[in-house]
């Protein structure tokens, strides 16, 4: 049988590349990819053994990245959980589909754009859907109501998962796994798996589950969406306290310590006048001393490995189900974190640490000689569900703002992005309003007031307002983004045109 699936896989491979020059396209309905998209929370871009982490192990995501494609500058355009969740749902903007945090933009998921969402796309085309792991964003009412009756397998935990889900959230009661990425690869396996061995996860399901885990029927195709809540620090709480948590959780990495990177010159004093920001305003839990910071990090790195160790299963898994020549695997996160880079935690700014994400897309349908590029382009999280589409043969709609990365994927010629405009409409916990936009070689950034904010919610901001302050950094020669040129009257004209630039996208990004 899977010989036969494989040919046939094949012919349609390559009636597609003849007719469009693409691998992917003209997949006949019958032999659809199979899909797996796994999303991590606060995964920084420099957090795996392959961009350069001296402690985090990462064998798997770095194989993944070999065997597939590697984007070295992907963008999360809106760093913060909630939103940049709510920017895969829609495939815009934040200034597009105004979804902040519920509490100060009062909106969620409208249903035409969960109607455009790629599960529901999917869903419409044949597939069998699951949605799994940490929820964030509310889908046209407060019960989710549509996510809940058109995804198949439907298990989810809303807002923080915590490093063990069943203490909060009762649907995750019926696993055996008590830890997080062992509990969600536990019911990928009861989803993806067919037979009597997971019985008792449906059986055990909670009350509020019923209706919401269809086991996957095997004559479709299936896509699944997984989100872990980690490395994010809401879920760093008790790993590794229990007895049967897996070692690795209390013991690895336990003599590197001292190699764990702190940022230069730590700690660093905060770099954005009072006006901009005041750390004094920031969370307590991102403004760390060293040994508490450098204990937060090395929780960090064993999450890290343990969401390897899960993609690394997770292959296994496909193999073993005879499913890993029909499964494309896309890997990314959320955002990224500062760890103290100009004295500052969190996230939701828009430098590099917090903004720059790792993004792994592999198929086995791509080229043997495509495989293991790294690509240089410009990559946003809305190009992710322009993708998936696409990569399964399904048209993107009109909608959608982030667009296909196939060709790159490919090789082929495109007009594609010269820069990418980045923005936070975040404006609790004593973070500023902030628009950005990152070109080839620069990034400007422009704050406004947090006093006029305070409170509000302003995707289209104040009418008259000025920015109270500007940043320009050359990324090529300052990495780190460590030497303003905004006052630099050499870079006037470089900035002048960022400027523009940047009041250019967040004019066209709201329309």
């Amino acid at each position: 049988m899977r010989l036969a699936n494989t040919q046939l896989a094949a012919a349609f491979v390559f009636l597609a590349f003849v007719a469009t020059e693409s691998s992917f396209r003209a997949i006949a309905d019958e032999q659809r990819p199979n899909l797996i998209f796994v999303f991590s929370d606060d995964h920084r871009f420099d957090s795996l053994g392959m961009t350069g982490d001296p402690v985090t192990e990462t064998p798997h995501l770095d194989e993944l990245a070999r065997d597939g494609v590697f984007f070295r500058n992907a963008y999360i355009t809106s760093p913060i959980c909630g939103p940049s969740r709510a920017n895969i749902f829609t495939a815009q903007w934040e200034r597009k589909n105004r979804i902040g945090f519920s509490h100060l933009s009062k909106n969620m998921v409208s249903a035409e754009a969960f109607e455009n969402s790629f599960p529901a796309r999917l869903k419409k085309a044949g597939y069998s859907t699951a949605f799994l792991g940490k929820h964030h964003t509310k889908i046209v009412d407060r019960g989710n109501t549509p996510l809940k009756e058109t995804v198949d397998f439907c298990y989810y935990g809303e807002g923080h998962l915590g490093f063990y889900p069943a203490k909060k959230h009762k649907a995750f009661t019926n696993l055996k796994h008590k830890t997080q990425v062992e509990g969600l690869f536990e019911a990928t396996e009861a989803y993806l798996s067919p037979g009597d061995d997971f019985d008792y996860f449906y059986e055990n399901a909670d009350k509020s589950l019923e209706g919401r885990l269809d086991r996957r029927d095997p004559e479709k195709p299936f896509c699944a969406w997984i989100n872990f809540n980690l490395p994010h620090q809401a879920s760093l709480g008790g790993m590794g306290s229990r007895p049967d948590d897996p070692d690795f959780y209390s013991k690895r990495y336990k003599d590197q310590v001292d190699r764990l990177p702190l940022p230069a010159g730590y700690p660093v004093e905060a770099t954005l006048p009072e006006k901009v920001l005041k750390v004094s305003e920031m969370e307590p839990y991102y403004r760390l001393p060293e040994k508490a910071l450098l204990d937060t990090k090395l929780k960090t790195a064993r999450a890290v490995f343990a969401i390897d160790q899960f993609m690394g299963n997770l292959r296994l898994l496909l193999e073993r189900l005879d499913e890993d020549e029909n499964t494309i695997i896309i890997f990314a996160s959320d955002n990224g974190l500062l760890y103290g880079e100009h004295g500052i935690g969190g996230k939701t700014m828009l430098y590099e640490e917090s903004a720059h994400v790792p993004l792994i897309i592999h198929s086995p349908f791509l080229p043997e000689k495509k495989r293991g590029a790294e690509i240089e382009a410009l990559a946003v999280g809305q190009d992710i569900p322009a993708t998936i589409l696409d990569m399964c043969g399904l048209p993107v709609p009109e909608t959608y703002q982030g667009a296909s990365l196939l060709p790159l994927m490919e090789g082929r010629e495109t007009d594609w992005r010269e820069d990418v405009f980045l923005e936070n409409l975040f404006t609790d916990q004593g973070y500023p309003r902030q628009d950005a936009v990152r070109s080839g070689q620069y990034k400007y950034i422009r704050y406004f007031s947090r006093e006029n904010d305070r409170g509000q919610y302003l995707p289209d901001g104040i009418a008259g307002e000025k920015p109270i302050y500007e940043e320009l950094f050359d990324l090529r020669s300052d990495p780190t983004e460590q030497i303003n040129l905004a006052e630099n009257p050499g870079f006037q004209m470089i900035l002048n045109a960022h400027r523009e630039r940047c009041r250019e996208l967040a004019d066209e990004l709201s329309k």
